[in-house]
């Protein structure tokens, strides 16, 4: 039996639309399950301060100054933050959502406070919109979901993408290549599939790298028939969990793994991409497999799961 990791999550928000997709997933995700603590939290970045100090005289303030920024932080948590963190609040209770819910407000560098409190909680999985507004501004992926992802190496970690329609996971692409990093992801799904009833589709994805055809050859192995192997293994692990036979669908094709996971997610309407960490393909950056690395910053409309247990 294949648990869920649902039973901590952790879902950084801020004031933008994007947070407000990732609510949207998030509701939908996780509405199945009972007993999920979800926890929201909001990083102050320490840009608050200074609107409202800059007519207070230090010198005459001096030794008030620790009760002074308390009274500030908890003035401008009660006014601006906690508001839109009810709203968010109420929203997930509307879809359905039957958890427990919390706020946490935390201030630092929004990146390593996501990292840090993930990991002091042991927070099993992270919830987060690939880009945000204000001080969470980035680069493609965005600064902070992109050092959460590099600097998270034990949950799981969701990145929603820039749509997300009606049924958020209708549609699911599972891309693997035998690694143990890929078939956590093949169980993954099988956890999500007995939770989320919406789920149409299914689609296991073999991709048989070109660059390695040959060398595989020259080895006695058929890549062809080691791909059937592949995708075997991991339709059983959705078949024994249960998943419907018709809601499965396997693929095999050849090429290299980035440019043909890419082009399957542009030619159908794939709503959630669920891939392990890293694989064993030959083409890897250091810390993230450069094949995930190359969907997460290809692929910005669908959202992204990287699974790491």
């Amino acid at each position: 039996m294949i648990n869920c990791p649902f039973e901590k999550v952790l879902l950084p928000v801020d004031r933008s639309e994007n947070s407000l997709r990732a609510i949207k997933f998030a509701g939908a995700l996780l509405s199945g399950v009972d007993s999920s603590e979800v926890t929201l939290l909001y990083v102050m970045t320490g840009g608050y301060l200074s609107e409202r100090m800059k007519n207070i005289d230090f010198r005459a303030e001096l030794i008030k100054e620790t009760q002074i920024f308390k009274k500030i932080r908890e003035k401008h948590i009660e006014e601006n933050i906690i508001p839109f963190l009810t709203e968010y609040e109420d929203n997930l209770k509307k879809s359905g959502f039957k958890g427990t819910l919390s706020k946490l407000v935390e201030e630092g560098e929004a990146g390593n406070k996501i990292i840090e409190v993930a990991t002091r909680e042991k927070f099993q999985t992270v919830i987060m919109a690939r880009r945000g507004m204000s001080e969470w501004k980035g680069y493609i992926l965005g600064s902070v979901s992109n050092k959460v992802i590099h600097g998270l190496l034990n949950q799981n970690i969701y990145i929603v993408g820039q749509k997300i329609t009606e049924n958020p996971l209708s549609h699911i692409l599972l891309p693997v290549d035998g690694s143990e990093y890929s078939m956590k992801a093949v169980q993954h799904a099988a956890c999500l599939a007995k939770q989320v009833k919406a789920i149409q589709k299914i689609t296991i994805l073999r991709v048989i790298n070109v660059s390695l055809y040959l060398e595989r050859v020259r080895q006695g192995i058929d890549p062809e028939a080691e791909a059937e192997e592949t995708l075997s293994k991991a339709k059983k692990i959705l078949t024994d969990e249960g998943v419907e036979t018709g809601l499965i669908e396997t693929k095999s094709v050849v090429g290299f793994p980035k440019d043909e996971i890419i082009k399957e997610v542009q030619e159908f309407g794939y709503n959630l991409i669920i891939m392990g960490r890293k694989g064993r393909s030959a083409i890897k950056d250091i810390v993230l497999g450069g094949v995930s690395s190359s969907v997460l910053n290809n692929c910005f409309e669908q959202t992204i799961a990287i699974i790491n247990q």
